[in-house]
């Protein structure tokens, strides 16, 4: 039957009369759309603008040439590779655990317990994390001074707390508790029935992670690893806090920009560099979209 002899067809059609009235629905959203715009979208366009902008004024990309310096180069490869690292190792360890969690009893007291604290160490740093490291496992810290005192010198080849295997652990504190958070809904997802299957199929543990389990959580965790590759290479007020005299890294040397006179006389260096980190989150985390949107397909 076509549309126009189905009357209730006709009828839906039709707008009402006075027109269609304008939904109400988006303005829920709009305090989001608000704060999203107050404080990431217009922050980012103020350092865009003021990275393009030449000391004596116009569009210039002046502001970039000074990235290249070698202290400039040492900064990004240490971001980059302290980044790298803790990501890669909080996304194993955190695997590991998120594994632990879900063979467990889905509505336990142990898994609830691991995630409330998963949600609070994830978001753990700062001068909090940055002290409680120095109270542990520096050259007074009573973690040293226990072993210490039992034979076991962690500082006898120097001090690296503070430098960037130190850096790597203080980040792998809190990412590994983020990847618990990001990476059990995936784990969540895989069916019971899956193993029992390539089990009544003569396959092995080592046939079902092969072939099974481990190709769909792949993506999932691939993407995880991205999510924390990002968090760490933004991450600032933790090693502000802990290198009080600054330190050879992108966030630091943006803040040496803005503190010191080296920022008067190159205004815009400051802005260069942090839309260099921008662009490089962004790529990050465009791959981490698209890896999580291959995940949704067999979750759904």
């Amino acid at each position: 039957m076509t549309a126009a002899g189905n009357p209730a067809l006709n009828t839906a059609a039709r707008p009402t009369r006075g027109g269609r009235r304008l939904s109400l629905s988006w303005l829920g959203v709009m305090p989001f759309f608000v704060y999203v715009g107050l404080f990431l979208l217009l922050p980012t366009a103020i350092v865009v603008i003021g990275s393009l902008t030449a000391p004596t004024g116009g569009v210039s990309l002046t502001n970039f040439v000074g990235i290249d310096k070698p202290y400039m180069v040492k900064a990004f490869t240490l971001s980059l590779s302290v980044s790298a690292v803790s990501a890669v190792a909080g996304a194993f360890f955190g695997a590991v655990l998120a594994y632990a969690v879900v063979t467990g009893n889905p509505r336990g007291l142990l898994r609830r317990s691991i995630m409330s604290a998963s949600g609070v160490l994830a978001q753990f740093g700062g001068v909090a994390l940055a002290f409680a490291f120095i109270a542990t496992f520096s050259t007074v810290g009573f973690v040293t001074v226990f072993l210490k005192d039992h034979g076991i010198d962690i500082y006898a080849n120097g001090v690296w707390l503070y430098d960037p295997p130190g850096i790597t652990l203080i980040y792998v504190y809190f990412q590994i508790p983020l990847m618990v958070l990001v990476f059990l809904p995936a784990l969540d997802g895989i069916r019971p029935q899956w193993r029992e299957a390539t089990e009544s199929l003569g396959g092995s543990t080592w046939h079902y992670w092969r072939y099974v389990a481990g190709p769909l959580l792949a993506p999932a965790f691939l993407g995880c690893t991205l999510l924390l590759f990002a968090n760490a290479f933004s991450a600032y007020a933790t090693i502000a806090a802990l290198l009080t005299n600054g330190g050879v890294y992108v966030p630091l040397q943006i803040q040496a920009l803005l503190t010191s006179e080296t920022e008067q006389s190159q205004p815009g260096l400051a802005q260069a560099l942090a839309v260099a980190m921008i662009l490089i989150v962004v790529i990050v985390m465009t791959l981490y979209t698209l890896l999580q949107r291959r995940t949704t397909r067999w979750l759904r």
